[in-house]
């Protein structure tokens, strides 16, 4: 009865605030955030399909990690930038799930992705998510969980530090920036565990290297990463 009362009033909240395409603006006939037509215009990158992909690279000698991905690939004044905005600025939290069910679909034909144990979404500071209201990364974790069924472990590593963005800082500038940033209050939770650390969009890759160090250091666990978007 209750399912049948939640069908009705999904419907009745339909008839009345019809859904629309966050692209194009047109009514939207299902829980999508773009209709097909915008959806057929998303630049994939089919990182997933390919162990030594662009991503991957960026962490080469840096940090040691099993695979890397990112779905889409991020341009400027693109439907990718406008969708990413409307996740964190402007508190359109369906977007998130939207592509992290997207995301999660593209991990199901990665051939590691079995080993996972669990989705760590990198953390905000306090301080910003607290302003935020949510942490972005936690939204796409829980869409990939929609459809993996991969468990979301949401507090297992705390951001102790906010720092800038290091978009434009060269790469010792944002080392010394990121360190000291993450910590992990039970170290034990991710003992002999396959991870992957799931982030919104990668520049530098300086917050997550920050991150899958402290993860791996003191613990004996494996580390996996995979955004929604790359930038150039």
């Amino acid at each position: 009865m209750k399912a049948i009362l939640k069908n009705i009033s999904k419907a009745i909240s339909h008839l009345v605030y019809p859904a629309l395409c966050q692209g194009c603006g047109t009514e939207v006939l299902n829980e999508s955030c773009i209709c097909s037509q915008c959806y057929s215009t998303l630049p994939f990158t089919n990182y997933n399909l390919n162990n030594e992909n662009p991503v991957a690279k960026i962490f080469y000698g840096r940090s040691k990690i099993e695979s890397a991905t990112s779905l889409l690939y991020f341009t400027k004044n693109s439907l990718v930038q406008y969708l990413v905005t409307q996740l964190k600025y402007k508190n359109n939290q369906n977007v998130g799930i939207y592509l992290g069910e997207l995301l999660g679909f593209a991990l199901l034909k990665q051939d590691n992705f079995k080993s996972i144990d669990a989705l760590i979404p990198l953390p905000l500071s306090k301080q910003k998510q607290f302003k935020r209201g949510y942490n972005q990364a936690a939204l796409i974790a829980q869409g990939i969980e929609n459809i993996t069924k991969v468990p979301v472990w949401d507090n297992v590593v705390e951001r102790v530090k906010n720092t800038s963005t290091q978009t434009h800082e060269n790469r010792i500038n944002r080392w010394q920036q990121m360190e000291d940033v993450f910590t992990i209050p039970n170290p034990n939770q991710l003992y002999d565990k396959h991870i992957l650390l799931i982030d919104d969009v990668i520049t530098t890759g300086a917050t997550l290297e920050s991150c899958i160090n402290c993860i791996t250091q003191n613990q004996h666990c494996k580390v996996s990463i995979a955004t929604v978007a790359q930038t150039f």
